[in-house]
């Protein structure tokens, strides 16, 4: 399905792979900002007293980990509406998880609505399998600014409106060269 934007997704796409080393620190960090303080995320000992072999990676990680796959591959615009995953084989330190997706529905209308089924396998088989729904704003939605310096019309979104904040390549803040918002 071609939209107004150039967007070329179709029923079928594949995404490309996206390849995630799994670190004691991706484990440990990931269970802390979810807040998921159970030891067998973060004490290898204690994760071995309850027969694990090792820490392993929790479930809100992995759904962190499988929204941003969604979100890279679409861009700053999509919006997940909808994560559904199931676990499989644990997520040990030093292993690789590989994630892969498949466009399986388009939904047209206002917004694009894509559902994508994604599976992410490591050294131990299929860690994560589940599907993802995303709607994809046209570009053409976002709203229409007048530029700061020559007046001409600049299209404003969530990329140009990060682009604008973070001013040249260097990342300086530059908050004058954001345009004023008309109508």
């Amino acid at each position: 399905m071609k939209r107004e934007d150039g967007c070329g997704t179709r029923v079928g796409d594949a995404l490309a792979p996206l390849e995630i080393p799994v670190t004691r620190t991706l484990i440990v960090a990931g269970a802390v900002a979810s807040r998921d303080y159970q030891d067998v995320h973060h004490d290898a000992e204690l994760a071995r007293e309850k027969g694990s072999p090792d820490i392993f990676m929790n479930i809100l990680t992995t759904n962190g980990l499988v929204g941003r796959y969604i979100t890279d591959h679409f861009g700053p615009s999509a919006v997940l509406r909808g994560v559904a995953i199931r676990l499989g084989a644990p997520n040990y330190p030093g292993d690789t998880m590989v994630l892969t997706g498949t466009v399986t529905a388009l939904t047209p209308g206002p917004v694009l609505v894509a559902e994508v089924a994604v599976v992410g396998t490591n050294g131990l088989g299929r860690h994560v399998a589940g599907t993802v729904t995303v709607a994809l704003p046209a570009v053409s939605e976002a709203p229409v600014t007048t530029g700061p310096v020559s007046g001409a019309p600049v299209t404003t979104g969530p990329v140009s409106e990060a682009l604008l904040a973070t001013g040249p390549v260097t990342g300086a803040s530059v908050p004058d060269a954001r345009p004023e918002v008309t109508g």
